[in-house]
């Protein structure tokens, strides 16, 4: 097979979740999806972000457009059960959700409250294993799954508190996911953008002083893109990609080997 045909996506259906608006991380990844020739299934938090959401997806042509609030008790199964009904399979899903109470979020990891933190480790890790479980039936020529992750699950970075460890947890379920679904052709990624401007990313600290010190610390002298986290993430969606799992893929200029 030729290289243009395994780099390829056509005839593939996918779901992409997380979609806030055209700042997001998910959105740079439906569009080289998109771009590659897949079929997207995308979702929307609530009504109140469906106005911003519904653009997009007409843009994507995306046939499913499925409300997803992971704190809401089936959502996650009803959005499952729908791709059930309608495609019958899956072949990619990306989990590009994250959340933490900004009282817990904004002090010592120590201080921590443990609503807060299961609520983080509930949305922000446990949804990903869950979404495994929910894709595994309909993954039966093998898939993709794929999370968003930061270094600071490694490292301790200034103001990311409590999220350090969630991620943290977030890629070690990561890697024993892809040891127990790769005899299924299943492939599990982390994928580990450096910082950009998100409306996720605006819960954090002083993110503007991080973004500053990333632009000049990174090898590349450059800070990410979401068009960048997209084509990553898309590339290792194909065929070509096929032995690529289990590991945390870092799309940041090297931002993450410098000390």
């Amino acid at each position: 097979m030729d290289l243009p045909d395994i780099i390829s996506l056509a005839g593939k259906r996918g779901l992409v979740t997380g979609i806030a608006n055209e700042h997001s991380i998910a959105w740079g990844c439906a569009k080289a999806l998109r771009g590659l020739g897949a079929e997207l299934a995308v979702t929307y938090l609530n009504e109140r972000a469906k106005p911003h959401v519904e653009p997009l997806a007409r843009e994507l042509g995306a046939p499913l457009l499925l409300p997803l609030d992971l704190r809401a008790e089936g959502q996650l199964e009803a959005v499952f059960e729908r791709i059930a009904q309608d495609w019958g399979r899956l072949d990619f899903a990306l989990h590009s959700i994250a959340f933490a109470p900004l009282e817990d979020l904004h002090g010592r990891v120590t201080d921590v409250s443990k609503a807060g933190f299961l609520l983080a480790m509930e949305i922000s890790c446990w949804s990903f294993i869950r979404m495994a479980k929910l894709a595994e039936p309909l993954m039966k020529e093998g898939g993709t799954l794929f999370c968003m992750t930061y270094y600071g699950s490694m490292q301790v970075v200034e103001h990311y508190n409590m999220m350090g460890p969630v991620k943290a947890a977030l890629e070690s379920a990561t890697r024993y996911m892809a040891a127990e679904l790769g005899p299924k052709g299943i492939r599990v990624h982390a994928i580990s953008p450096g910082p950009l401007k998100t409306r996720a990313a605006s819960g954090i600290a002083e993110f503007d002083e991080l973004l500053a010190r990333a632009q000049e610390k990174a090898p590349t002298q450059s800070l990410v893109s979401i068009t960048d986290v997209g084509r990553a993430t898309a590339f290792l969606a194909t065929d070509a990609a096929r032995l690529i799992t289990g590991d945390t893929i870092y799309i940041d200029g090297g931002y993450h080997i410098i000390d």
